[in-house]
């Protein structure tokens, strides 16, 4: 069996890693995981037909040859050798965790970041048992600090993360209704997110907290090592120095906010191209750990106002006169609401809000449908589309709302129609795919 310092040696004439033959780069090391549906020993050798260096495999009927090393177990290697890794580097290392807007925010602080030191971060969604391990064996060697974010869907996830990653710092964007078919209840999503404070706890991590959500300031009321920051009125000389205020300023439905920069008093203001009042949080976290890591404030005011949003999150997508606010990564009972809160702030005379199923709330189900469907009403669109059997099972008729049962009969209408002047909300979970209403 290959030890974990050998498959290093090995990691470092080789430092690319791969864990799929149909996107394998020459000279990588390809990593044969196993998953519900595939076994990727089975594909051990085609990948050094392909150009692998080597192939780390778990089954030790494929070992065909001696560029074919045999380990215990393929993920739990895959996840030794970035711990190895990660421990290379004496350096911040920051997870982002939370129920809703953590790939947002972690664009956001590796942009502020970014802009003052070599920063290396999360890419895309890689946020699980194998986005992680991949994001740290990327790390290159001048890294400075890294951003890792972190996702769960049930308990014991962020654990596991954290004692791959071993984060130094972290911090939850919020609390909410995830994922409870394996959390339960919202006693199991703070349960199971509060993972994250309790490592870095152990581990004399420091822990970023946002004093404005509503209940992680509870959370974290008995940790000594946090940072708070906090949305404010307005700005002015405070008398806990530990607490980092920013303001939101300017008119919906772009985020803007002012900080001040540091002893002197100037005050920052920011205009970035983020569009709905929850995406505030998301910019006052960035400013707050600009500011605790010393990042000059004008670099934390470039960067934030230079980035755009994309891959389906508040993405602002003009289409002939229709403007389209696009969010359809993912969705959740506390990630609808706001978003329902942007369109209705959002100019235009005509609104429309298309929303789809969110998945995976469990015996909550329907209860919960049945709540976003009555609090999409409240917010006056002039028209409310629902798509997917979960709204299906609501009593959708009577609010006056369209329905469809997927998302190609809901794109079909939507081609149908000739729209003119009109303001959307495009808002649904991942597993429906809404952002395919404008393919």
């Amino acid at each position: 069996m290959l030890s974990i310092p050998e498959l290093y040696e090995l990691f470092r004439q080789y430092p690319a890693v791969c864990t799929d033959t149909r996107q394998l780069t020459p000279g990588c090391l390809f990593f044969a995981l196993k998953g519900d549906h595939f076994d990727g020993n089975r594909f051990a050798a085609k990948a050094l037909e392909a150009g692998a260096a080597y192939s780390i495999v778990d089954d030790p009927a494929c070992v065909a040859g001696e560029r074919c090393l045999l380990v215990a177990d393929v993920l739990t290697a895959l996840q030794q050798l970035a711990n190895h890794h990660r421990w290379r580097f004496d350096i911040p290392v920051i997870a982002i965790g939370g129920s809703n807007g953590k790939t947002t925010t972690k664009e956001l602080v590796a942009a502020v970041l970014s802009s003052h030191y070599p920063c290396h971060f999360t890419k895309g969604n890689f946020n699980n048992h194998i986005g992680v391990p991949l994001t740290l064996l990327a790390m290159p060697a001048d890294t400075e600090v890294a951003v890792i974010e972190m996702g769960t869907n049930q308990p014991g996830d962020i654990e596991q993360l954290c004692r791959i990653a071993e984060p130094t710092h972290g911090l939850l964007t919020n609390i909410g209704k995830e994922h409870l078919e394996g959390f339960g209840d919202l006693t199991g999503v703070k349960k199971a997110e509060g993972e994250l404070y309790r490592y870095l706890a152990r581990h004399d991590g420091w822990i970023f907290v946002n004093l404005s959500e509503k209940y992680l300031p509870a959370m974290t009321r008995r940790y000594a090592r946090t940072i708070g920051y906090i949305r404010a009125a307005a700005l002015e000389a405070r008398d806990d120095e530990d607490i980092i205020a920013v303001m939101p300023t300017g008119v919906a439905p772009f985020v803007s906010a002012a900080f001040i920069a540091d002893h002197s008093g100037e005050v920052i203001e920011i205009d970035t191209q983020l569009v709905g009042h929850h995406n505030f949080n998301n910019v006052m976290t960035a400013i707050a750990l600009g500011i605790y890591f010393k990042v000059p404030p004008g670099r934390i005011k470039s960067a934030l106002e230079s980035y755009r949003p994309s891959n389906n999150r508040s993405q602002l997508v003009r289409r002939d006169s229709n403007t389209i606010l696009l969010d359809a990564y993912n969705a959740n009972p506390s990630s609808v609401r706001p978003a329902l809160e942007s369109l209705r702030a959002m100019a235009g005379d005509k609104k429309i809000a298309i929303l789809g199923d969110m998945l995976e709330l469990g015996a909550d189900s329907l209860r919960e449908h049945e709540a976003i469907m009555r609090f999409a009403a409240r917010m006056k669109p002039d028209m409310l589309v629902l798509v997917g059997p979960e709204f299906g099972r609501t009593g959708y008729a009577k609010f006056k709302a369209l329905h469809f049962p997927d998302t190609a009969a809901a794109k079909k209408w939507f081609d149908s129609r000739h729209f003119e002047d009109c303001t959307f909300l495009i808002k649904g979970s991942r597993g429906m795919r809404l952002e395919q209403l404008l393919a």
